[in-house]
C-alpha cells in the first residue's frame, strides 16, 4: 500500500454480501461476535458439564450466576435487565427449570417473586468455579492479554452493544 498502512487481503466474514462497500469492518466484527458467542456458550456447557450437571442451557447457566451474583435475591425484570435479554419468557423458563432443578429458592412478596441461589446452587456454582480456574483462567494467565488488555476488551464490547441496541430500536421504527 503507498500510504504505507497495511490492508488484510482477504476479510474474514460470514456474510460476504454485508462486507461489501462503506463499513465493511462491522461484518468482520459481527462474525468474530458471532464465533466468540457460540465458543462461550459451548463453554459455559461444557464447564457446567465437568462442574457436575450437563442438564443446562447456557441460558440457564447465566441466569444461575447473575442470581447467585453478589448475594443478593433478584426479580426476573432484574435477571433480563442485566443479562440484556427482552424476551423475559425465556429466563422465566430458565428461572422455572433452576426451581425444579432445586439450584434456586423463590420467595412471593405480594405480586412479585424473588429468586435466590439455593445451597445446592451455591455448591455447583463453586465447582464451576474451580474448573473455570483450571480450565480457562491458568491458561488466560499463560497469553500476552492481562488484566487491564481483558478488561478494555470487555468495555468496548459494552460500548459496542449499545450501538447495536440502538440500532435494533431504529430498525423497529422503520
Amino acid at each position: 500500500m503507498s500510504d504505507g498502512q497495511s490492508q488484510p487481503s482477504r476479510r474474514i466474514v460470514s456474510s460476504r454480501h454485508l462486507a461489501e462497500g462503506e463499513g465493511w469492518e462491522a461484518s468482520e466484527l459481527e462474525y468474530g461476535m458471532i464465533i466468540a458467542y457460540n465458543a462461550f456458550s459451548r463453554w459455559m456447557s461444557r464447564c457446567m458439564a465437568a462442574a457436575g450437571n450437563c442438564d443446562l442451557t447456557p441460558l440457564e447457566i447465566l441466569v444461575l450466576h447473575n442470581t447467585n451474583h453478589r448475594g443478593r435475591e433478584k426479580r426476573l425484570t432484574d435477571i433480563c435487565f442485566m443479562l440484556n435479554i427482552e424476551d423475559t419468557h425465556t429466563v422465566n423458563y430458565a428461572l422455572r427449570k433452576l426451581l425444579k432443578s432445586e439450584l434456586l429458592e423463590a420467595d412471593k412478596r405480594g405480586k412479585e417473586v424473588f429468586y435466590r441461589t439455593s445451597a445446592t446452587g451455591v455448591e455447583l456454582i463453586e465447582a464451576y468455579r474451580a474448573v473455570r480456574n483450571t480450565c480457562l483462567i491458568d491458561n488466560l494467565n499463560r497469553t500476552d492479554m492481562k488484566g487491564d488488555d481483558l478488561r478494555d476488551i470487555a468495555a468496548h464490547l459494552r460500548a459496542i452493544s449499545g450501538q447495536y441496541d440502538q440500532a435494533s430500536r431504529a430498525a423497529a421504527s422503520l
